[in-house]
């Protein structure tokens, strides 16, 4: 896989064969991370697309150095992951998969305990939490506990919490998961607001399709290696054909007449919800298809032809969808 960092500008994150394994029973030891080349540029959000068990909350680990890799190297913010993980842990932002709040304690309590560990003096802390809250527009409930808040709110403290000593990159670990739509389009608002403002990278680990639509460039990771990585409409482009599904009266008999029709490579194949198969400018054929069928006197009662999701391109690089778990079980 090819460095993507601009020339004479140096990635935010860079990575080079990149492991982690963990000891197993009798000696055996599992893979979360397998050989890991990445580069992800200044300024951008990049969406690391997988299932659960895809190794993506591991690797976060080890680019934060809060884990140490079993072979290979990685930079952030232009850091030594291995020579200066304290460095490391001050130029980077983590919202984590799973809320570390305390639902006792307010919102500006909450940072300010956070401001304090990173060394904050009582004024930096309150004029600093007061700017985070600010900016995620929570000024007006920065005195209410954090158990009276909707999940939305809480997800936007704990992003405050996270920008409170201003990282050069930001990494969120499924950073809306539990979100209804519209509180997940709300975190995301901000999120893009403030990449925006302050030029932060974004580094977002996500199994939603529509987050990784909206981000400069993804990649697929699964089973601890990444598979395929470029922007949204590259991936989708390069799986290049249209999805067909027809809904007929008889499914196999269908199938076999398709069989007759279609040009090499394009096997009709029967799933839940009808006939499916992939053909260049799908909406085209559709009526030819109708017609042959029709010729049959076999009934047709749904076609549609949608262009490549990232579904598509996450089936076409792993095998599977994404809602598959990766045996094993890493994260």
């Amino acid at each position: 896989m090819q460095p993507h960092a601009e020339a004479g500008v140096p990635a935010a994150i860079s990575a080079r064969g990149l492991v982690k394994n963990y000891p197993g029973p009798g000696g055996t030891s599992t893979t979360a991370v397998g050989g890991l080349d990445l580069d992800v540029r200044q300024g951008e959000t990049f969406a690391f697309l997988g299932p659960n068990g895809a190794g993506k909350s591991t690797t976060i680990a080890l680019l934060c150095a809060l884990a140490r890799p079993t072979a290979g190297h990685a930079t952030v913010a232009g850091v030594d992951v291995l020579r200066q993980p304290d460095l490391v842990r001050r130029q980077v932002g983590m919202l984590f998969q799973h809320s570390a709040l305390d639902m006792e304690l307010t919102a500006e309590q909450n940072l300010t305990v956070h401001a304090r560990l990173y060394g904050m003096s009582r004024r930096q802390a309150r004029q600093r939490v007061g700017d985070t809250l600010a900016a995620v527009g929570l000024a007006d409930r920065r005195r209410s506990p954090v158990r009276t808040l909707s999940g939305g709110m809480r997800r936007r403290v704990e992003l405050a919490r996270g920008l409170l000593h201003e990282p050069r990159v930001l990494f969120l670990d499924e950073p809306t998961t539990g979100l209804d739509p519209h509180a997940r389009a709300q975190v995301w608002d901000h999120l893009r607001e403030l990449r925006d403002r302050h030029g932060i990278t974004l580094f977002v680990t996500t199994h939603y399709l529509d987050e990784a639509e909206n981000c400069d460039r993804l990649a697929i990771i699964d089973g601890g290696r990444l598979v395929a990585e470029d922007t949204p409409a590259a991936l989708k482009a390069a799986i290049g054909d249209d999805r067909v599904v027809l809904r007929t009266g008889d499914d196999p008999a269908a199938r076999r007449v398709l069989t007759g029709i279609l040009p090499p490579g394009a096997e009709p194949k029967g799933e839940s919800q009808g006939i499916t198969l992939r053909l260049p400018d799908g909406s085209s054929w559709i009526p030819r298809l109708c017609a042959a069928l029709a010729a049959h006197d076999i009934p047709v009662r749904a076609a549609s032809a949608t262009p490549p999701t990232l579904d598509d391109v996450f089936f076409h690089h792993t095998g599977r969808t994404i809602g598959t778990t990766t045996a094993g079980g890493t994260r």
